[in-house]
Protein backbone atom coordinates (compact mmCIF):
# COMPACT_ATOMS: atom_id res chain seq x y z
CA UNK A 1 0.00 0.00 0.00
CA UNK A 2 1.57 3.42 -0.85
CA UNK A 3 1.05 6.54 1.31
CA UNK A 4 -1.48 7.86 -0.94
CA UNK A 5 -3.84 5.24 -1.28
CA UNK A 6 -3.56 4.95 2.71
CA UNK A 7 -4.08 8.72 3.07
CA UNK A 8 -7.21 7.76 0.13
CA UNK A 9 -9.05 5.79 2.64
CA UNK A 10 -8.54 7.52 5.43
CA UNK A 11 -10.36 10.47 4.03
CA UNK A 12 -12.77 8.23 3.49
CA UNK A 13 -12.49 7.31 7.44
CA UNK A 14 -11.99 3.10 6.52
CA UNK A 15 -11.97 0.95 9.40
CA UNK A 16 -8.87 -0.46 10.23
CA UNK A 17 -8.47 -3.69 11.11
CA UNK A 18 -5.25 -4.82 13.21
CA UNK A 19 -2.88 -7.19 11.02
CA UNK A 20 -4.50 -5.58 7.44
CA UNK A 21 -2.58 -4.31 4.89
CA UNK A 22 -3.53 -0.66 6.14
CA UNK A 23 -2.42 -1.29 9.52
CA UNK A 24 0.78 -2.27 8.34
CA UNK A 25 2.12 0.68 5.71
CA UNK A 26 1.00 2.55 9.44
CA UNK A 27 4.17 0.92 11.53
CA UNK A 28 6.02 0.96 8.38
CA UNK A 29 5.37 4.51 8.06
CA UNK A 30 5.97 4.94 11.97
CA UNK A 31 9.26 4.03 11.49
CA UNK A 32 10.18 6.36 8.97
CA UNK A 33 8.93 9.24 10.97
CA UNK A 34 10.41 7.93 14.31
CA UNK A 35 13.91 8.88 12.36
CA UNK A 36 12.99 12.08 11.44
CA UNK A 37 11.72 12.74 15.01
CA UNK A 38 14.82 11.01 16.29
CA UNK A 39 16.97 13.95 14.26
CA UNK A 40 14.13 17.20 15.22
CA UNK A 41 14.60 15.92 19.04
CA UNK A 42 18.27 15.08 19.97
CA UNK A 43 20.18 18.19 18.59
CA UNK A 44 20.10 21.90 17.79
CA UNK A 45 18.53 22.88 14.60
CA UNK A 46 18.33 26.30 13.72
CA UNK A 47 14.48 27.62 12.18
CA UNK A 48 15.11 26.58 8.96
CA UNK A 49 16.71 23.84 9.80
CA UNK A 50 13.77 22.70 11.75
CA UNK A 51 11.36 23.70 9.26
CA UNK A 52 13.15 21.52 6.84
CA UNK A 53 12.84 18.38 8.48
CA UNK A 54 9.25 19.00 9.48
CA UNK A 55 8.83 19.52 5.64
CA UNK A 56 10.21 16.14 5.36
CA UNK A 57 8.35 14.29 8.55
CA UNK A 58 4.73 15.78 6.82
CA UNK A 59 6.16 15.29 2.94
CA UNK A 60 5.08 19.02 1.87
CA UNK A 61 6.96 21.75 1.99
CA UNK A 62 6.27 24.51 5.16
CA UNK A 63 5.99 28.12 4.68
CA UNK A 64 7.08 30.59 7.66
CA UNK A 65 6.59 28.01 10.16
CA UNK A 66 8.28 27.86 13.35
CA UNK A 67 8.53 24.64 15.85
CA UNK A 68 10.11 24.33 19.45
CA UNK A 69 11.33 20.66 20.09
CA UNK A 70 10.10 18.26 21.19
CA UNK A 71 8.02 16.83 18.65
CA UNK A 72 5.85 13.67 18.42
CA UNK A 73 3.90 12.19 15.72
CA UNK A 74 3.46 8.44 14.60
CA UNK A 75 2.99 8.50 11.18
CA UNK A 76 3.58 12.41 9.95
CA UNK A 77 2.79 11.47 6.31
CA UNK A 78 -0.55 12.80 6.74
CA UNK A 79 -0.77 16.45 8.46
CA UNK A 80 -0.89 19.53 6.61
CA UNK A 81 0.04 22.58 7.64
CA UNK A 82 -0.63 26.22 6.52
CA UNK A 83 1.37 29.53 6.26
CA UNK A 84 2.86 31.18 9.45
CA UNK A 85 2.00 28.28 12.01
CA UNK A 86 3.73 28.34 15.20
CA UNK A 87 4.04 24.36 16.96
CA UNK A 88 5.47 25.02 20.59
CA UNK A 89 7.40 22.03 22.53
CA UNK A 90 6.05 18.82 23.40
CA UNK A 91 3.02 17.76 21.02
CA UNK A 92 2.28 14.81 20.04
CA UNK A 93 0.00 14.13 16.54
CA UNK A 94 -1.76 11.00 15.79
CA UNK A 95 -2.42 11.63 12.22
CA UNK A 96 -3.15 8.68 10.54
CA UNK A 97 -6.75 10.03 10.20
CA UNK A 98 -5.66 13.36 8.74
CA UNK A 99 -4.83 16.97 10.99
CA UNK A 100 -5.33 19.84 8.99
CA UNK A 101 -3.59 23.09 10.86
CA UNK A 102 -5.30 26.57 8.75
CA UNK A 103 -2.85 29.87 8.61
CA UNK A 104 -1.30 31.56 11.68
CA UNK A 105 -2.42 28.97 14.28
CA UNK A 106 -0.83 28.70 17.14
CA UNK A 107 -0.71 24.88 18.70
CA UNK A 108 0.38 25.33 22.72
CA UNK A 109 2.84 23.57 24.88
CA UNK A 110 1.96 19.59 25.26
CA UNK A 111 -0.77 19.75 22.91
CA UNK A 112 -2.14 16.49 21.70
CA UNK A 113 -4.36 15.66 18.48
CA UNK A 114 -5.65 12.61 18.21
CA UNK A 115 -7.25 11.23 14.84
CA UNK A 116 -8.26 7.15 15.85
CA UNK A 117 -10.57 5.40 18.18
CA UNK A 118 -10.00 1.70 19.19
CA UNK A 119 -13.39 -0.37 18.32
CA UNK A 120 -15.32 0.16 21.59
CA UNK A 121 -15.91 -3.77 21.53
CA UNK A 122 -12.93 -5.84 23.75
CA UNK A 123 -12.77 -8.45 20.87
CA UNK A 124 -11.94 -5.83 18.24
CA UNK A 125 -10.37 -3.35 20.06
CA UNK A 126 -7.00 -3.67 18.23
CA UNK A 127 -9.57 -2.39 15.51
CA UNK A 128 -9.80 1.64 14.47
CA UNK A 129 -11.59 4.14 13.43
CA UNK A 130 -10.34 7.13 11.80
CA UNK A 131 -11.75 10.81 11.90
CA UNK A 132 -10.06 13.42 10.64
CA UNK A 133 -9.15 17.03 12.77
CA UNK A 134 -9.58 20.22 11.34
CA UNK A 135 -8.15 23.27 12.76
CA UNK A 136 -9.08 26.98 10.92
CA UNK A 137 -7.19 30.07 10.19
CA UNK A 138 -5.99 31.90 13.17
CA UNK A 139 -6.67 29.02 16.24
CA UNK A 140 -4.65 29.51 18.62
CA UNK A 141 -4.82 26.16 21.14
CA UNK A 142 -3.43 26.75 24.82
CA UNK A 143 -0.91 24.46 26.47
CA UNK A 144 -1.99 21.15 27.35
CA UNK A 145 -4.99 21.12 25.87
CA UNK A 146 -6.30 17.40 23.88
CA UNK A 147 -8.34 17.77 20.52
CA UNK A 148 -9.86 14.11 20.00
CA UNK A 149 -10.63 12.63 16.80
CA UNK A 150 -13.44 14.34 14.30
CA UNK A 151 -13.45 17.81 16.03
CA UNK A 152 -13.21 20.95 13.72
CA UNK A 153 -12.15 24.02 15.50
CA UNK A 154 -13.48 26.92 13.36
CA UNK A 155 -11.05 29.90 11.99
CA UNK A 156 -10.94 32.95 15.02
CA UNK A 157 -11.25 30.33 17.91
CA UNK A 158 -9.53 29.66 21.06
CA UNK A 159 -9.15 26.44 22.68
CA UNK A 160 -8.15 27.54 26.29
CA UNK A 161 -5.27 25.24 28.19
CA UNK A 162 -5.79 22.40 29.23
CA UNK A 163 -9.06 21.88 27.76
CA UNK A 164 -10.15 18.78 25.53
CA UNK A 165 -12.14 19.45 22.98
CA UNK A 166 -14.83 16.48 22.46
CA UNK A 167 -16.74 18.30 19.63
CA UNK A 168 -16.32 20.82 16.83
CA UNK A 169 -15.97 24.34 18.28
CA UNK A 170 -17.77 27.30 15.55
CA UNK A 171 -15.45 29.82 14.32
CA UNK A 172 -14.77 32.88 16.72
CA UNK A 173 -15.50 30.49 19.82
CA UNK A 174 -13.42 30.57 22.95
CA UNK A 175 -13.93 27.00 24.26
CA UNK A 176 -12.64 26.03 27.98
CA UNK A 177 -12.56 22.52 30.44
CA UNK A 178 -13.24 19.04 30.48
CA UNK A 179 -15.18 18.58 28.17
CA UNK A 180 -14.70 21.74 26.88
CA UNK A 181 -17.87 24.04 26.47
CA UNK A 182 -18.16 27.63 25.02
CA UNK A 183 -17.39 30.58 27.20
CA UNK A 184 -17.69 32.90 24.87
CA UNK A 185 -16.94 34.62 21.68
CA UNK A 186 -14.49 36.67 19.89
Amino acid sequence: MTTEQYKSEMKKQAYIEAGSEMHMHMHETADAARKIMFCINSEYHTGEELSKLFSELIGRNVENFALFPPFYTDYGKNIKVGKNVFINSGCCFQDQGGITIGDNALIGQQVVIATLNHDILPEKRANMLPAPVVIGNNVWIGAHATILPGVTIGDNSVVAAGAVVTKSVPKNTVVAGVPAKVIKTV
